[in-house]
């Protein structure tokens, strides 16, 4: 049923997103050098690699790094605006459809993140897909902090229901939570 319905509810948000990308992308090309879309290895499911989708928010060349370990300098100013209202995500709801990520769920880390995945690895939190929000991502947990967040990803596997989805997709949309943090420096 979970499946079904984030199927559903992603076709229809890329459908009624569509006019926005279609502002968007041309709007990140015209602004910074380098494609609008950006594709990034994460660890899925099971350990399993998969290739995440985002509108691109950091200068072309950025290292490949946690966002928390990336210098905020790096952000680009449409970036900053797509980072805050969460609209870089939207290109995700192709890899739900996909069936490579949820709507909820753990964020999905970067495979170098070795102390993140061995928390949660030891936790069970591989064994749900990932999402493109999740409770760490409400609370304002990132991942700079690996134990803590792979408690809270814990705790979403444990609890995970319909119910708890659809509130945290609320808060989401609501802005709960915040951006990825990056370096001030």
């Amino acid at each position: 049923m979970k499946r079904f319905f984030e199927l559903m509810l992603s076709i229809v948000g890329l459908i009624l997103t569509a006019p926005i990308l279609l502002v968007l992308v041309p709007a990140i090309r015209l602004t910074s050098s380098g494609p609008a879309l950006f594709r990034q290895e994460r660890v899925g499911k099971n350990r399993k690699p998969f290739i995440c989708y985002k509108l691109r928010t950091m200068a072309e060349g950025t290292k490949e790094a946690g966002t928390h370990e990336v210098s905020a300098a790096s952000v680009t100013g449409i970036g900053r605006i797509l980072r805050k209202t969460k609209m870089d995500e939207i290109p995700q709801l192709w890899n739900v459809i996909r069936g490579e990520m949820s709507l909820v769920g753990p964020r999905p880390c970067l495979p170098g993140q070795q102390e993140l995945i061995e928390a949660r690895d030891k936790r069970g939190v591989f064994d749900v897909l990932p999402g493109i929000t999740g409770l760490g991502q409400v609370r304002g947990i990132d991942m700079s902090v690996p134990e803590r967040l792979a408690e809270c990803d814990a705790e979403y596997v444990r609890e995970q229901s319909l119910s708890l989805d659809l509130r945290l997709l609320c808060d989401t949309v609501l802005g709960a939570g915040r951006e990825d943090r990056v370096q001030s420096t």
